[in-house]
């Protein structure tokens, strides 16, 4: 037998395309202004890993401009094309690959646009006919779209052998000179011609979708809102591609705003040209990207206003789910969490685990409801649910990558083993440009939670806070080998203590700081 709060547990939608925007728009919680923020007419970027929301504020968005009479085309790119698996085939040219996917792009935008627009027609929008004209403008353009240019280069080698050694040369792209040697034995010379391709420069044609876009633009019945999620999940190669579609036909357009949802260790806007250009858009330049859902999830510094995110998460998604007889005894989410949970303590170890991610928050919650079955979810069921959904979705993706994985051990074994701290410092930027710490915080098993932090005796440096995801050390959570405290610091004259809040200051953080160089030379 399941409790009727266990039962609607088990029902929660996993991802947010699951839900229906009406469900979407109930269920919203806000930890700041990120609605305010995508509001504004500026083309944007939103940042956010997996399982942060960004689809959910992004459908939110869609929704909201349409109920201030604006006319949101929302793309979730991962559903683009009748095929999309051309996308990502190496064995596919990539003008072709660019080709369809840039023509899919903007028939999705045409098929939506039409039906906005007879919808528009039906609620008394006049200049519908206009519209459509322009639309079929639009539609005979796409057909002009098609990437081209890709450039060989010829070269000849010779190869000189003799008995006593062999001497090279030759005219090509990675020669600068000719070199001899002498030899009196007998020489053969062999030539070859080799033809490499490289380097590639491609053009993106797009014929007249950039008059059709603007004089569409121009006689609909609101603001264009291009709202494009998933911007991740397009190949790297053709991601400039698509860039370059926006910047050059779409974000110089008066009336349309352009949105996009992207994780950002997977992101390539822009590709140099090859004669002083560039293909794509630069952020800050043509786009802003100023926008980070992480940041507004990061609670490391305000256990309460964790605790009020998530017991108003549970309470919204949970009581959608519950009969009106049932939804009647819970209504508030404070009365939720004393129904839901054994004890407080069980909902504060609740939302230690889930740090701070939407996603792990509702994955983990299905799974201690289905070991608690008829029970208030307690502690156990908590910290059971968390190492599973570690293994089963964190973890296990990482063993693919063979480093990754040595990585991850590694840290675990030197800042929980070795330190008995669940956290780390890295200094500012390096994070982002040492590939496999950028996977493992994509993968959420590391988790930021204060950025910017100074300490005397590393002046002029800021460092980010990472701690280790509860999933890998919650087995040691009751034992002897269990993580005293974030990480150690200096405060003040005294010795050095375990944090439990970082704050920004500090006077000395030597023994907090990782060194991946110390990693790099142990592999």
């Amino acid at each position: 037998m399941t409790s009727p709060i266990n039962s609607a547990i088990l029902k929660l939608h996993r991802r947010a395309e699951g839900s229906k925007t009406e469900e979407l728009v109930k269920t919203f919680v806000s930890a700041g202004p990120i609605i305010d923020l995508l509001g504004s007419q500026d083309h944007q970027v939103v940042y956010g890993r997996r399982g942060t929301g960004k689809t959910h504020v992004l459908q939110l968005l869609a929704d909201r401009a349409h109920g201030d009479g604006g006319v949101p085309v929302y793309i979730d790119l991962r559903t683009i094309g009748s095929n999309g698996g051309i996308y990502g085939d190496p064995s596919v040219p990539l003008p072709e690959r660019g080709t369809r996917l840039l023509v899919d792009v903007l028939s999705h935008v045409y098929n939506v646009l039409s039906a906005r627009v007879l919808e528009a027609a039906d609620a008394g929008f006049h200049d519908y006919q206009l519209a459509l004209r322009h639309l079929d403008d639009l539609e005979r353009s796409i057909s002009d779209v098609r990437v081209s240019g890709e450039e060989e280069q010829a070269y000849r080698r010779q190869r000189t052998v003799s008995e006593s050694g062999e001497s090279g040369g030759g005219i090509g792209p990675n020669y600068a000179h000719l070199t001899a040697t002498a030899s009196d034995s007998e020489e053969s010379v062999d030539e070859v011609n080799v033809r490499v391709r490289g380097p590639r420069r491609y053009h993106v044609h797009f014929g007249a979708v950039s008059g059709s876009i603007r004089g569409l633009a121009e006689n609909l019945p609101g603001r264009l809102w291009l709202i494009l999620d998933e911007w991740s999940d397009v190949p790297l190669d053709l991601q400039p591609l698509l860039a370059d579609l926006l910047r050059r036909c779409v974000m110089p357009v008066q009336n349309v705003t352009v949105k996009i949802g992207a994780i950002e260790q997977r992101s390539h806007f822009s590709e140099p040209d090859g004669v002083g250009g560039y293909i794509g858009f630069e952020l800050g330049a043509d786009i802003f990207a100023d926008l980070e859902l992480d940041d507004f999830m990061v609670f490391g510094n305000d256990e309460e206003q964790a605790k009020a995110f998530f017991s108003e998460l549970l309470f919204k998604h949970v009581t959608s789910f519950l009969s009106a007889e049932d939804a009647a005894q819970v209504k508030t989410p404070a009365e939720f969490i004393r129904k839901a949970f054994t004890q407080k303590n069980a909902f504060v170890e609740f939302v230690r685990a889930v740090e701070g991610v939407p996603r792990d928050a509702i994955n983990i919650a299905i799974l201690a409801a289905k070991s608690a079955l008829d029970d208030p979810i307690s502690i156990p069921h908590v910290r059971q649910a968390a190492r599973r959904w570690y293994l089963s979705d964190k973890e296990k993706p990482i063993q693919a990558n063979e480093r990754g994985i040595k990585l991850l051990h590694w840290v675990i074994d030197e800042v929980i083993g070795s330190r008995k701290a669940r956290a780390f410092l890295l200094e500012q930027g390096q994070s982002a440009k040492h590939e496999l710490i950028a996977s493992l915080y994509d993968s959420r098993v590391l988790h930021v939670i204060k950025r910017g932090v100074s300490s005397n005796d590393r002046p002029g440096k800021r460092f980010d806070v990472f701690t280790l995801d509860f999933g890998c050390y919650v087995e040691l959570v009751s034992t002897t080998a269990a993580p005293i405290g974030l990480f150690e610091a200096e405060v003040d004259e005294n010795a050095e203590v375990f944090v439990d809040v970082p704050k920004d200051d500090y006077r000395s953080i030597r023994r907090a700081i990782l060194d991946l160089d110390a990693f790099e030379a142990s592999v």
